[in-house]
């Protein structure tokens, strides 16, 4: 066999490879849009695997081969919410007054859970996700310290220009990030409709705006 027949043979097996990953990609994906589907239309306890896979027409082993478990779909669906959000963060970054970044990080927050609010239920209130990481033995909740660490590096800019004079990095980042999802954790709950707000439909949004004043002082 000459170096031609082996050139050509080498080509077809790299794209036969690459074909099967793209494809073992899409029917991942596939399971994974099906499985937030039921998770909203049916709620999380009530879909089962076997759900998910008659979704997507498909046996229920091949998504086993895929997913150990549901835990696993909630994992990798939680990931994909950090990835989102920690994008739109990230792009910021441009921004270069850190205060204006740091305002600018609450309303992009604030956004993402009021329109996203099945996908950051699952973020950051279901145990599922981390879960996932305990059976795995993985205690590195790499998503969130992600997140996280884009407002503690928004903070420290801040505090190097002169900001909040006096205050701890880390728990004041903590504080305003606790804050903020406070507010969206209310009005996603609907604890603000029961609480009888005048307005709750501009509650969250106005209450930041107030959070801001506060920092600015």
């Amino acid at each position: 066999m000459n170096n031609v027949h082996l050139y050509l043979l080498n080509e077809i097996d790299m794209g036969t490879a690459e074909r099967k990953a793209r494809e073992k990609k899409e029917l991942k994906d596939l399971i994974l849009a099906a499985a937030k589907k039921l998770f909203i239309a049916k709620g999380i306890e009530q879909t089962k695997i076997r759900n998910i896979a008659d979704e997507i027409n498909y046996s229920v082993g091949t998504v086993y081969v895929y997913f150990k478990d549901k835990n696993a779909i909630l994992h990798d669906l939680h990931s994909l919410g950090f990835k989102q959000l920690g994008s739109e963060m990230r792009v910021l970054f441009a921004v270069e007054d850190p205060m204006e970044r740091l305002k600018a990080l609450g309303r992009v927050y604030i956004n993402f859970a009021l329109n996203n609010p099945d996908m950051y239920d699952l973020m950051f209130t279901l145990k599922a996700p981390l879960q996932f990481l305990d059976e795995v033995k993985n205690d590195q909740w790499n998503e969130g310290k992600a997140t996280f660490g884009v407002l503690v590096q928004t903070v420290e800019d801040c505090i190097g220009r002169g900001h909040f004079k006096d205050h701890k990095l880390e728990p004041l980042s903590y504080a305003i990030w606790s804050t903020v999802h406070g507010l969206v954790s209310l009005q996603i709950s609907e604890r603000t409709k029961g609480a009888c707000i005048m307005q709750p439909e501009t509650i969250v949004t106005e209450a930041y705006e107030e959070f801001v004043k506060i920092l600015m002082r």
